[in-house]
């Protein structure tokens, strides 16, 4: 009676140790995989870049219009074109600023603080520049065409539900 339970607790442990085993070479596979693909110099997948700048954005926005809406936008962006650059290049460094202050050694905490100051004021400088750039076109528009401007995030939104 004392041989029985042994060949069954045997055979227990035995799949017991074929299910870790089995576990550990999955976690050994999935290990792996990641580090291939973050340490290989050659992209495993090559994907398609999305244009998200600003004038890409701003072309969609003003194609969405009618044609004389349109050309009211792009003409407002045309006008004002110097004033959104500089107010994107002060943008920019002020967010390599802040990427400057947080490689810095040793680490200064008010030099960061300060430099996130300067990008959170050049952001609402931005957004304050592209805003009122867009107000100017809109006092010219129809109705048609501010009614087609407001409606524009949720045309963004019925164009992804189909593919969702």
């Amino acid at each position: 009676m004392s041989i029985l339970p042994k060949i069954e607790g045997g055979a227990r442990m035995q799949w017991l140790l074929l299910g870790s085993l089995a576990l550990n070479l999955f976690f050994v596979g999935a290990a792996g995989a990641v580090a291939l693909r973050y340490t290989s110099p050659v992209p495993l997948a090559t994907v398609a870049r999305i244009d998200h700048n600003l004038a890409s954005r701003l072309e969609r926005i003003a194609s969405g219009l009618p044609p004389a809406d349109s050309e009211i936008m792009r003409a407002q962006l045309q006008r004002d074109a110097e004033k959104v650059a500089t107010a994107q290049a002060d943008l920019r460094l002020s967010q390599e600023a802040v990427r400057k202050s947080l490689r810095a050694e040793p680490f200064d905490v008010d030099a960061m603080r300060s430099a996130m100051a300067t990008n959170r004021a050049a952001h609402d400088n931005f957004d304050l520049v592209v805003h009122d750039t867009i107000a100017a076109a809109a006092a010219k528009m129809s109705l048609v065409g501010r009614t087609k401007l407001a409606d524009g995030s949720s045309g963004r939104e019925a164009e992804r539900s189909p593919r969702q």
